[in-house]
């Protein structure tokens, strides 16, 4: 088909690109990615891309490299340069405010579990966590560890468009297809149980603190 030959000849044009920059082309990335976690840009549409220009296995060490690298700087801009305005703006949002009496008690398992949780958006909680008596160690691996299904099931989304072209174009065969999709299900099972996991789990350990604080 017409169309399908046009827009897969735009993918490799894309990529035919980022392979001239060679090792430039993905620092080019992670810097962009880096530079949109720092200024609050959610980075779905670049965690998406990544799996459309880079495949999903390096698209994936690519974003996640980028994520947790803007989210520290983001955690360190907050805790030491901007603590006043995360302060007022965590005034306004008593999800967050929850948070330190949480990371108080349970520590880098906090960090991790909002990580999964679709309750809170990626790019503040690395301000709100500036906040916390967290470590910047244990910030930065629960964090990373936090992130990574979700970002290999973004990157994976992301690459289902160029997967299904090559297949339409024959410039792959249908065992690899099959594959792929098979992959991508699991993934979003997995990320998905996960998710709902981490919700529970927050969940009540916010009804134990309210609790507590009642007391």
């Amino acid at each position: 088909m017409e169309i399908f030959e046009h827009i897969n000849n735009f993918l490799s044009n894309i990529n035919d690109s980022i392979a001239q920059w060679g090792a430039w082309g993905v620092v080019g990335f992670i810097f962009i990615y880096i530079i949109a976690t720092i200024v609050l840009i959610p980075g779905s549409a670049l965690t998406l891309g990544a799996g459309l220009i880079f495949g999903v296995v390096k698209g994936s060490i690519l974003v996640s490299i980028g994520s947790v690298t803007g989210a520290t700087l983001a955690f360190l801009i907050g805790r030491y340069f901007l603590r006043g305005w995360v302060e007022k703006q965590i005034e306004t949002q008593p999800k967050f405010r929850s948070i330190d009496a949480a990371v108080a008690k349970e520590g880098w398992k906090i960090v991790a579990l909002t990580r999964l949780s679709p309750l809170f958006p990626f790019v503040f909680l690395n301000y709100a966590f500036s906040l916390t008596k967290v470590s910047l160690r244990d910030f930065f691996f629960a964090s990373w560890f936090g992130m990574l299904p979700g970002t290999i099931m973004y990157v994976y989304i992301g690459s289902i468009p160029k997967t299904a072209l090559e297949a339409t174009t024959g410039n792959t065969d249908t065992l690899r297809l099959i594959l792929n999709m098979v992959g991508f299900i699991a993934t979003v099972a997995v990320t998905i149980y996960i998710t709902k996991i981490a919700k529970k789990v927050l969940d009540e350990e916010q009804k134990e603190i309210s609790s507590e604080a009642s007391k």
